[in-house]
């Protein structure tokens, strides 16, 4: 008998903050490691994570990710009160957390996380270092992505 195919996208991606790369211009990224009880990854593979109005905040040197909504599965947490908006914390190097907070601090850099994603049997979260757009660069990336989109269906048309 054949396996099923399993229920997660090719790529392991959960959940991406397509809003951040609108709003920010991206300096650099970390990986960090997301603490999740167990409903929340059995919510997570099934894709019940989103990662819109989330941001990140470094207190007491340490870092938590505050506004991620991970919707509780009626089958998975009946044993347990669900907050599916709860701050979780992410496993940084302690040089990482204090890298991240110079940054904040003096360059008046923002810290937002841009994607939920399976490595190997644990979820990742990649965090960026941003600084915010104004909204003639937002028009720009507009422009350029619509000249992408345009020039794309003129190479599709000319290859037929």
């Amino acid at each position: 008998m054949a396996k099923k195919p399993k229920n997660k996208t090719p790529s392991g991606t959960i959940a991406v903050n397509r809003r951040a790369r609108h709003e920010y211009h991206i300096e650099s990224t970390i990986e960090a490691g997301v603490v999740l009880s167990g409903w929340e990854v059995k919510s997570l593979r099934a894709g019940k994570g989103q990662l819109t109005d989330t941001y990140i905040l470094i207190k007491d040197e340490e870092a938590w990710l505050l506004g991620s909504h991970i919707m509780p599965l009626p089958s998975a947490s009946t044993h347990v009160i669900a907050d599916p908006t709860r701050t979780r914390k992410l496993l940084l190097h302690t040089k990482e957390i204090a890298r991240l907070l110079g940054q904040i601090n003096q360059k008046g850099f923002t810290c937002v996380p841009l994607s939920l994603y399976w490595k190997g049997n644990k979820i990742k979260c990649l965090l960026a270092l941003v600084k915010g757009k104004q909204l003639h660069d937002k028009r720009a990336d507009d422009k350029d992505r619509d000249w992408e989109r345009q020039r794309g269906r003129i190479m599709r048309d000319k290859n037929k």
